[in-house]
Parts: C-alpha cells; structure tokens; sequence
C-alpha cells in the first residue's frame, strides 16, 4: 500500500482543473481496499474512479482512494443473454468495445460515455434512449461501516434519472467493486432517440447492427462533445427537467418552439434549447465557457478554476430561471 501525498488532481478528473489531494491511495482489489479503510478509518477519503462526473472547485483536504478494480468476466450464458461482470475499474468504453467484440446488445447506444464501469450504475449513465437501469443485473460493493461486501439489485439501486442511491441515502458509505450486466445475443435496437438514424443514413447503413449503432454514436458524439483529453469537460453539466403534461402544455402556449420529449411520467425538456436561448452557446470568460455546438457542456479551455465553472453554472441556472421558471439541476458532483 503506497501513499501519495500532496498529489494533483489534473490528470484525474476530466475537467482538469489545478487541485491537489492532501493523500492518495490506490487499490486493485477488496483486501487492499480493507487495509486501506483500517489504516485510514478515521480520516476523510474519497473514492475516485475515472473522475468523469466530477467539479473539484478547490483542494481535497483528505484521502483519495483511486478505483483500480481489473477484469471482465463473463458469468453465465443460454441462447438470448449473457451475464458479464466487470471490474469498477474498467474504462466505460473499453467495456462496450469488449462487448461489441463478443457481439453483446444493449450497451451500443452508450458508447464513448467517459468514466468508469464503477461510476455508471451511480450515475445511472444514459445516452440516445438507453440507460444503465435497462442493462443492469447487480453489483457487489464494499461497505466502509462494516466492512463486509453487499449485492445489489436492479431494485436495489433505486434507480432514477441519472439517479441511484448511491447518490443519496448511501452516498459515502459504500465502494463499488464490480458491476454484473444482461446482454442481449439477440439485441433490440434503439435508433429513434436523437440524430442516430440521420447518421445512420448519412454512413449508407443496410444491415442494421450494434456495431453500426456504437459507430454511429461515436460520430454524433465526437461531432457534438469536446474531447475531455483535449478540452476540459464534464459531459452534461446539467440534467433535462422532466414536466407533468399539464405543466409542459403551460410552458409550451407561452414559448411555442419550445424542445421537449414525451416520457412516461409527461415530457422531457431540452436544457440545451433554453440554455442557448439565454444566449449562452459559445459563451466564454476567461478559460470557462459553455460549448459553442452543445450548450449543454460546460469546459475549461485551458486554466479555468473550479469556482469559475461552478459560477458560470450559477449564472445560466439563474437566467434559465427568470426566463422560463425552470430550475436547473446540475448532473455534476460538485466538491
């Protein structure tokens, strides 16, 4: 167990930002996990996987654990499903290539998601139609209280948009080391959310497959998003409101063009749509800006701060608010 002290933060978390960590510590198992938790027990920490979904607005005063949990396994098979486990430490998109390897439906449309498999059932990770709660089976994870290792459900996870219990009642107590998922050897593809079936015309697609799908995901995403390893970014900062059907027909009669989704529960409203009609897009002050093609994400050209973006984020809440009486909520832990 090596302890590193005083280490920065930049190249860890995908908005990078200058921030440093009073310690870190890395582990690639559940006993080196035990032995940190032991030695570390009354110290603050903080578990760190890919830092995809993460705002640090000033330094860690405390321990980082660093999420290196290896592997991906497949469990069990018949003819239509495949049970595959994967450590919290794999690459997000490595595990939906591993898949797309072996022919596995049902992750293709959450291809190029930045993060780690261990982050995407907190998060519950969602992109073009598709979220984790679709795909997922359990996970295992370590409690920091007790020290003993608990399964989850589907149920279990209480999931929500961009919601689990990891995020609330659990928040902290827990260390995610491995997700199960249900794949399909017979996939149903989902093509109608988004731009995926223009880009699937535009890429002369005849044999539908998951493979065209991801493909075409990929193009829409590196199109759209900047590159965190290039410009600094979060993915979405901020979560699309969901309305009652009599509260969106409300909105609608007062801005006729507004962009909205039909969801189960009533619609879902475009946040980027009343994020640029605040006249946000492409805004820029100093290194912290919103997005030119996708007013959605919030980047740090270069040498922005974290209290920078986090203001930047305060200032279009505030404007989408007095302009449409929608609270934004951001999708992004803020430390």
């Amino acid at each position: 167990m090596e302890i590193k002290y005083n280490v920065s933060l930049k190249p860890l978390h995908t908005f990078g930002v200058t921030v440093f960590a009073k310690e870190m510590i890395s582990f690639g198992n559940t006993e080196t996990l035990k032995e940190i938790l032991h030695s570390k027990s009354t110290d603050k920490k903080m578990v760190l996987g890919g830092g995809s979904n993460i705002l640090f607005t000033k330094d860690y005063d405390g321990c980082i654990l660093k999420n290196e949990i290896p592997g991906i396994e497949i469990l069990s098979q018949n003819d239509d499903v495949v049970l595959v486990k994967a450590g919290a430490g794999i690459n997000w998109h490595s595990f939906v290539l591993f898949c797309l390897e072996h022919n596995l439906g049902g992750v293709e449309n959450l291809a190029l998601i930045p993060g780690n498999v261990g982050a995407s059932p907190m998060q519950n990770i969602g992109a073009y139609g598709v979220e984790i709660k679709h795909v997922f089976h359990s996970l295992t994870a370590f409690n920091i209280d007790d020290k003993t290792v608990v399964t989850f459900s589907n149920k279990d996870c209480r999931f929500g948009y961009r919601e689990s219990v990891f995020k609330h009642a659990l928040k902290g107590k827990f260390v995610i080391i491995d997700v199960t998922f249900t794949l399909q050897k017979r996939p149903v593809f989902h093509t109608a959310y988004g731009a995926i079936e223009t880009e699937l015309e535009k890429m002369k697609v005849k044999d539908l497959s998951i493979h065209a799908i991801a493909q075409a995901v990929i193009n829409i995403r590196s199109s759209k998003l900047p590159d965190p390893a290039i410009i600094g970014n979060a993915g979405s900062f901020f979560k699309n409101p969901e309305l009652h059907e009599d509260q969106y027909q409300q909105l609608q009669t007062k801005f006729p063009a507004i962009v909205a989704y039909k969801t189960e529960n009533g619609f879902k409203l475009a946040a980027a749509w009343m994020i640029e009609q605040c006249g946000w897009k492409g805004f820029r002050d100093g290194d912290a800006g919103c997005h030119i093609h996708q007013p959605l994400v919030l980047v740090n050209y270069g040498n922005a701060t974290g209290e920078q973006i986090f203001s930047l984020s305060e200032k279009i809440i505030r404007s989408v608010s007095d302009k449409f009486g929608i609270r934004l909520e951001r999708e992004v832990n803020i430390l």
